[in-house]
């Protein structure tokens, strides 16, 4: 979809265009993941087009449920008409042997099961939550969903993800600082095969450390090493308030011999940094 208009440079013109551009589509299905992105598409997308619009939820061993119970929240805090739906993109050895272009892989199960479902149910386009950002960062899904003609309104519009929360803010959502928690297969290193266990091992160990109050963080999997990110400015605090012992029993009843902390601390996208060699 080409706009005509001039490119908006203020927050509100961006949330004008936004819902120009949504309220031209005739019947949407939401790639909802219950993330910050996706859940603004989905909020206002439900404003401007009401009944015509469906929020769909994939569901696998990539998913925890704690994502999945507060998708569903947010979805009926927002009123929209929430699906959910499974996706086996475990079934595919290209996605499990987790190469560089795994996310491909993972999209093209998505968006090759949300496609026939728009179809199947009226709905003339798929739309999801890529926002300006995404497009300049290593993202191999998105090559999938252009492949099957799915909509990217934030892109569009020239949302930056700051400007994702800052809108998300604006409209009153609840959870507009919420973190990024993207499917836990990113937690795994590149040529390290992903199956359903370590994909379960790897989920017990973060919530763990969600139930202990940790809010942006990760833990990343390598092998028998649980290696865990934490925020560079509460490094000190986590290692003086946590109990650690316990902790390790918690990560080693999970499947893990080793627990280690990352002194560099949290950072998005830490295990893409290899690509660059």
């Amino acid at each position: 979809m080409m706009l005509s208009t001039q490119a908006p440079t203020t927050l509100s013109e961006k949330l004008t265009q936004l819902q120009a551009v949504l309220g031209n589509l005739d019947r949407c299905v939401v790639a909802y993941s219950g993330g910050v992105d996706s859940t603004l598409v989905a909020k206002v997308a439900y404003a401007v087009l009401g009944d015509k619009v469906l929020a769909v939820t994939a569901v696998s061993p990539s998913l925890m449920q704690e994502d999945l119970d507060e998708a569903i929240d947010q979805a009926q805090i927002i009123g929209i008409r929430h699906e959910i739906i499974e996706t086996h993109e475990l079934d595919n050895p290209d996605y499990a042997r987790n190469p560089a272009n795994r996310c491909y892989f993972c999209k093209s199960e998505l968006h090759g099961t949300l496609g026939p479902l728009a179809q199947s149910l009226g709905y003339s386009i798929v739309v999801d939550g890529v926002n300006l950002d995404d497009l300049g960062d290593y993202r191999p899904g998105l090559q999938a969903g252009k492949e099957k003609g799915v909509f990217s309104p934030l892109a569009q519009c020239g949302i930056t993800k700051l400007e994702v929360r800052q809108l998300s803010q604006l409209l009153g959502l609840p959870w507009w600082d919420k973190p990024a928690m993207p499917c836990l297969a990113s937690r795994f290193p590149y040529g390290e095969a992903i199956t359903q266990e370590k994909l379960q091992q790897v989920g017990t160990a973060e919530r763990y450390l969600r139930n202990l109050g940790q809010r942006h963080f990760r833990v990343r999997s390598h092998g028998d090493t649980a290696r865990i990110e934490i925020s560079p400015d509460r490094i000190r605090q986590f290692v003086l308030e946590v109990d650690l012992p316990k902790l390790v029993i918690v990560f080693q009843e999970a499947g893990y011999r080793y627990v280690t902390l990352d002194l560099e601390g949290y950072q998005s996208g830490k295990l893409n940094r290899v690509l660059a060699l």
